[in-house]
């Protein structure tokens, strides 16, 4: 009995949901008690008990003693069903032993995230799943907005090939945001080797093939996204800025003068500083559910990720710029802990800032969030700076200051650290300011 009581007690944590369905079975137990002993009076009035019911329903004892006796045992018996009813289920739908107090916590853990804001994160490469592999664990309710110019590696032969979206940024936030399923994970990211002179599958990733099938199969690009996302049980939903073929080129300072680098991939191997990135053909139309998306946000996050070529990109479709000029949700860019080569060299904060002033304008945003944990410095063959959390009193941006850093590669940021610091700035600085 003790362990079945030390067993449920985790179910009554307050905003389980759990506390007031006991509340309403305890009622229709006690209806239907009622209804028996109305029965049972009834009978016994008009042709009194038998005496094998006499002893059975204790006639001998006062009346109080029985009904404490009987109310224990009813009690006893019902929380005995409910635990064994739990099992049952758990063995059912987890398919693995599980106690009720995991049970418990993983359903509280579930009900969390149920209430968490309606977070939109704008971006690609591996900075956006870095960010959606730690935000899921504080909101169910994600999108992710990624960018298509991507044009290098397995998704770029993908989308040469068979004419469809780079399906690798995606693939990575579906991977992010799977309910970690290890093994379907490892699955999804698999990349078979590639040998000299091979022009089949070597380089490809499992889930750049499964995306692209899927394509094929369901008939569109966004719903092969969508099919995806239930087969790895994701947190959220990520959709594609456009569904437009566009093509990434950058204006940059070369030797001889001006010139422009075609090519997402080229960007940042040309290794000129960027002066302005576009799109071609330009103003490509958004995707409508993306532009619902950010209308409809409690919080709006750019980055982390390649500024030029993760970034940028999808603040260049005109129609994903403005939905968010006019969202009233707060805008924060996530800055990354390091300068990159080829795209941000010697870049400081205000750098990064003035970059998409250049682009979208002023007053995009309304908070930077930066790395303040400067105690791990850079390997000196990196080729890399640290980005210092300064940003001068003209820009009237509000500076969020976090550690976020990864101690481990101290020029990457840490998934579990940079989602915590995102949430705990939105749930103290923004909901209680509006709350209160």
């Amino acid at each position: 009995m003790r362990k079945h009581l030390k067993a449920a007690m985790p179910w009554l944590t307050p905003g389980m949901g759990v506390k007031r369905w006991v509340v309403v079975l305890f009622i229709g137990v006690t209806i239907l008690a009622l209804g028996f002993g109305l029965l049972l009076r009834d009978l016994y009035e008009t042709s009194g008990y038998p005496p094998l019911i006499r002893l059975v329903t204790l006639q001998f004892w006062p009346r109080w003693l029985r009904a404490t006796v009987f109310g224990l045992l009813g009690l006893s018996v019902v929380s005995f069903s409910l635990y064994e009813i739990n099992r049952t289920l758990v063995r059912a739908l987890l398919r693995r032993e599980t106690g009720p107090a995991e049970v418990a916590r993983l359903l509280q853990e579930s009900r969390r995230r149920q209430r968490g804001p309606k977070v939109v994160t704008i971006g690609g490469g591996t900075g956006m799943s870095v960010l959606l592999r730690g935000l899921k664990a504080h909101s169910d309710h994600i999108t992710a907005i990624v960018t298509v110019a991507d044009d290098g590696g397995s998704s770029g032969r993908l989308r040469r090939s068979l004419g469809i979206l780079p399906p690798g940024d995606f693939r990575n936030c579906i991977a992010a945001l799977a309910d970690d399923d290890a093994l379907t994970t490892q699955l999804f990211q698999y990349r078979f080797s590639k040998k000299e002179e091979d022009d089949g599958l070597g380089g490809h990733s499992f889930g750049n093939l499964f995306i692209t099938t899927m394509a094929a199969v369901t008939g569109s690009f966004e719903r092969a996204l969508v099919e995806s996302g239930k087969v790895l049980a994701i947190r959220g939903q990520i959709f594609p800025s456009t569904l437009r073929d566009v093509t990434l080129t950058a204006d940059v300072a070369a030797e001889n003068g001006a010139t422009r680098v075609r090519g997402e991939s080229a960007i940042p191997v040309a290794a000129y500083p960027i002066e302005r990135v576009h799109l071609e053909p330009s103003s490509p139309p958004a995707y409508p559910g993306a532009v619902r998306a950010i209308l409809d946000a409690d919080l709006i996050v750019l980055g982390p990720g390649s500024l030029y070529t993760s970034v940028l990109p999808n603040l260049l479709v005109p129609e994903i710029a403005q939905a968010i000029r006019v969202s009233q949700a707060p805008k924060i860019y996530l800055c990354n802990v390091a300068t990159q080569i080829g795209e941000t060299d010697n870049y400081t904060l205000a750098g990064h800032v003035e970059a998409l002033e250049a682009h979208v304008g002023k007053n995009f945003l309304t908070h930077v969030l930066a790395n303040d944990n400067l105690e791990h410095p850079l390997p000196p063959d990196l080729g890399r700076d640290l980005v210092i959390p300064v940003l001068p009193d003209k820009m009237r941006y509000r500076l969020v200051k976090a550690d976020v850093i990864d101690v481990g590669s101290p020029w990457r940021h840490d998934s579990k650290k940079l989602a915590g610091q995102l949430m705990n700035w939105y749930q103290t600085e923004i909901q209680g300011r509006v709350e209160a």
